[in-house]
């Protein structure tokens, strides 16, 4: 039998309701056990209403007081507590200088109350309320934050938990939420300001006359030159995995710094939810808890197969919930981003003041032209690794071989709609689909890594159509003039992507660009497919690698302008955003609108199939 099946006679039932004090429907709607961490500041609301406030406050995270935003004066922003099923209703009151608003990620909700200020609601004015009001249709772990310039990166995000109709299909004992995030005591504006004049500004990683003299060791003297004089041609850094670094950067776990160490208690013998986000505006992270295993259950707030692994990297805006068994002793939770300038840590104790040995953090790693389509992973070979780019100013042409192809895509990804220009610098002709592939940085290091091929949803494609149609979105922008666009087209000069409601339409992501991009689509689901052009998970951020290609199908059920965007915030502000609309126009030619659903709606539930 699943161990991850219910275990009334040692779990939540005994534990949960003593907590609760309350049945709750023979538990379907009992409150977890939520543990108040001994340093953590999320202060939890549970309800259908709720009066939330944004405002500016002092803050000193690094010793030196500087002004956030936050809302309830807290950071990050209290957690909400919702239940499936209930209808909530959020009065957001605005006591800043400037429009603000909520934008609740992962939530299907009405286009009028995504909170994105231009396309859906023209904002919260300075000392207006506005009032949020919408059905939960959904469960599980989500977040919410600000859509209104760098609000996002000053504080003003926060986590939010659905407690399910039915119960998970598997328990635990103890529910923690473990948000993620970076904070700078700079002003964002300045940092944007920085990496304008200079892209490789926060960039303290840059290759040295060591690793030349490695290189020359390991690759030889001429593949080395080589390299290196490819790298120049393409006026790009292979040690640019993150444009912000920890040198302003510090990283946090529900709003502490390491030094702080956030703390979450357990009895020994317990099970424990642990619900990640990544809430931080530039910076992937890889998270491990050395010493316990850590079996993934949910994936952007929809269950999962259960999968067991010792560390995962998590993109901005993701939420992965994992389950741990902890013994009697202490355990550190550690999250480094990808150019390992720092690290966000948190304990798991039995006792307050315990911890746990912080471990180092990896050596910096360093792009490879394997991971910029040319040549192989190590250990990938066989998975399309074998890609080819075409350079502004250089045609490169090193050993490319048949890249595998969803078969259900046109023949080959070629069809290029922006040439090189000047928010265009790189593009891919024959990008990577490996789902396997843990990314730079996680290959071969020795722990079980999570990938995209793990991730399977345990319910099977809640549409079952056939897509009628291809969009194909690149990823474009040029590292000089920090510039990110979609298909070579800043958001100010693209039109919108119009959908018809009802169809199935596919969308292809073509990352040209050397940096990994978390693509958030609002409103709808995102269908991840195999490489085989099967539904593989179902997600509402998609992380995409440099070089590669990721195949979503998107059932467009939710009428209305929505966003799609790169969740960096910094590339988002620059021009990775493209408007979506769904409008009752006629569907292209195939296509045909599902029929009305009864009870639970299909893009919010598994196994309910379109006719």
């Amino acid at each position: 039998m699943n161990r991850y099946r219910h275990d009334a006679g040692r779990r939540r039932v005994l534990k949960g309701l003593a907590a609760s004090g309350i049945a709750g429907g023979l538990g379907l709607w009992q409150d977890p056990l939520w543990a108040r961490a001994q340093t953590g500041r999320i202060i939890p609301l549970t309800g259908p209403d709720f009066d939330l406030i944004i405002d500016e406050a002092p803050v000193s995270i690094t010793g030196r007081r500087r002004t956030a935003v936050l809302v309830n004066g807290s950071l990050p922003a209290p957690l909400l507590h919702w239940r499936e099923g209930d209808t909530v209703s959020l009065r957001v009151t605005n006591r800043l200088a400037e429009p603000t608003s909520i934008h609740w990620h992962g939530l299907i909700l009405p286009a009028n109350m995504d909170g994105v200020p231009g396309l859906s609601f023209d904002g919260i004015a300075p000392g207006e309320t506005f009032t949020y009001r919408f059905p939960l249709e959904q469960a599980g772990t989500y977040w919410y934050h600000s859509h209104s310039g760098f609000q996002e990166q000053l504080g003003h995000y926060g986590p939010l938990v659905i407690q399910p109709r039915e119960p998970d299909p598997w328990t635990y004992d103890r529910d923690y939420v473990v948000m993620l995030s970076d904070w700078t005591d700079e002003n964002p504006v300045r940092v944007l300001a920085k990496l304008k004049k200079y892209a490789e500004y926060y960039n303290f990683n840059e290759r040295t006359v060591m690793h030349l003299l490695r290189d020359f060791r390991d690759q030889g003297f001429r593949q080395t030159l080589a390299e290196r004089a490819m790298w120049g041609r393409m006026r790009m850094s292979e040690a640019d995995l993150a444009d912000i670094s920890g040198y302003t950067y510090t990283f946090l776990v529900n709003g502490a710094a390491p030094a702080d160490n956030w703390t979450g208690l357990f009895d020994p013998g317990d099970r424990i939810r642990l619900r990640f986000i990544n809430s931080s505006a530039m910076s992937y992270f890889d998270v491990r808890i050395p010493g316990l295993k850590m079996t993934v259950v949910a994936a952007d707030g929809l269950n999962v197969k259960p999968v067991s692994v010792d560390e995962f990297r998590i993109s901005t805006a993701e939420t992965f919930d994992v389950l741990v068994e902890p013994e009697d002793r202490a355990y550190t939770i550690f999250a480094q981003p990808m150019d390992r300038t720092g690290y966000a840590r948190g304990t798991l104790a039995p006792r307050p003041g315990m911890s746990a040995p912080v471990p180092e953090p990896d050596p910096p790693v360093f792009l490879t032209m394997a991971d910029m389509g040319h040549g192989d992973h190590a250990g990938h070979g066989d998975r399309a690794q074998h890609d080819h780019h075409r350079h502004h100013g250089d045609h490169a042409h090193h050993g490319h071989a048949q890249s595998r192809a969803i078969p259900v895509l046109p023949e080959g990804v070629r069809h290029h709609p922006a040439e090189f220009g000047p928010g265009v610098d790189m593009r891919v002709d024959t990008p990577s689909i490996a789902l396997d592939d843990p990314g730079v940085g996680l290959r071969d290091n020795g722990r079980r890594v999570l990938t995209y091929a793990d991730l399977e949803s345990d319910f099977p494609d809640p549409d079952g159509r056939e897509p009628a149609r291809t969009i194909e979105l690149h990823l474009t922008g040029h590292m000089e003039r920090y510039i990110w666009s979609f298909n070579g087209r800043k958001a100010s000069q693209a039109e919108p992507i119009f959908l018809s409601y009802g169809e199935r339409v596919r969308i292809v992501f073509v990352n040209d660009t050397m940096m990994a991009h978390p693509i958030h689509l609002h409103g709808m689901w995102s269908d991840l497919e195999d490489e085989q052009g099967q539904f593989r998970v179902r997600k509402h951020t998609i992380n995409v690698p440099p070089g590669s290609l990721r195949s979503i199908r998107v059932t467009a059920d939710a009428l209305g302008r929505w966003a799609l965007h790169c969740h960096l915030l910094m590339h988002m502000e620059t021009g990775m955003f493209r408007t979506v609309i769904v409008d009752e126009g006629p569907l292209p030619e195939g296509a045909v609108k599902p029929e009305p659903q009864h009870g639970p709606h299909p893009r919010h539930h598994g196994g309910h199939h379109h006719g």
